[in-house]
């Protein structure tokens, strides 16, 4: 039995992770969980609090939230190089965490139709959904393949997945940048394991 746990579901955040995993290449087992019933179960509670996925244990260490167990695995898998130099993660961490930030809050926002007033846009952080698709847009149309330099990280797995679903479900814009940075990963090897993986695990339509 492998230490490394990932609790998810496949209509979820975690298919961020299972990426993660795959492009670390961890070894781990998978326990699904089913939102209002084993996710909010003491069980899992005790895991996550907030009964909610994904998280991860691995040994005695649990880490919740997507944008922390991508930085974590990078960290716990070095020989996947999906972090680089501790004096070149400037940019790194910059765009790992504008994805957790700015950028959910953002989306999130404009699909409940909220707007914030002008006289309000200092207090939510992010200022406006315009201005965090315009640094996004120069983010990834830098002339970099990626989105902290010449490598893919995990930086990468996880704007990519904002961005794929942002376009996909029509929660972010199509701009030409996003969809050319999008077509650079979407057809890495681990992300087509991870997607057929959480695909296999989809409810079965009666």
């Amino acid at each position: 039995m492998t230490d490394l746990v990932l609790y998810t579901n496949p209509m979820s955040r975690g298919r961020i992770v299972r990426w993660m995993l795959e492009e670390a290449g961890a070894e781990y087992r998978t326990e699904i969980l089913e939102y209002g019933t084993t996710m909010k179960a003491p069980a899992y509670l005790a895991v996550n609090p907030m009964g909610k996925v994904p998280a991860i244990r691995h040994g005695d260490t649990v880490v919740t939230e997507c944008a922390a167990i991508c930085a974590y695995l990078a960290d716990a898998f070095p020989q996947a190089n999906l972090a680089p130099a501790l004096k070149d993660r400037g940019s790194y961490y910059r765009w790992l965490f504008f994805a957790a930030g700015p950028l959910e809050a953002a989306i999130a926002d404009r699909t409940l139709g909220v707007e914030v007033p002008a006289d309000k846009q200092p207090m939510v952080g992010y200022g406006t959904y315009a201005h965090v698709m315009d640094a996004l847009e120069k983010a990834v149309s830098d002339g970099r393949p990626y989105i902290a330099g010449d490598s893919f990280t995990a930086a990468d797995v996880y704007i990519g997945s904002h961005i794929s679903w942002g376009i996909q479900f029509g929660t972010m814009e199509t701009r030409p940048a996003f969809e050319a940075y999008w077509k650079r990963l979407e057809s890495r090897p681990a992300h087509l394991r991870a997607t057929e993986l959480d695909d296999a695990d989809m409810p079965k339509q009666a």
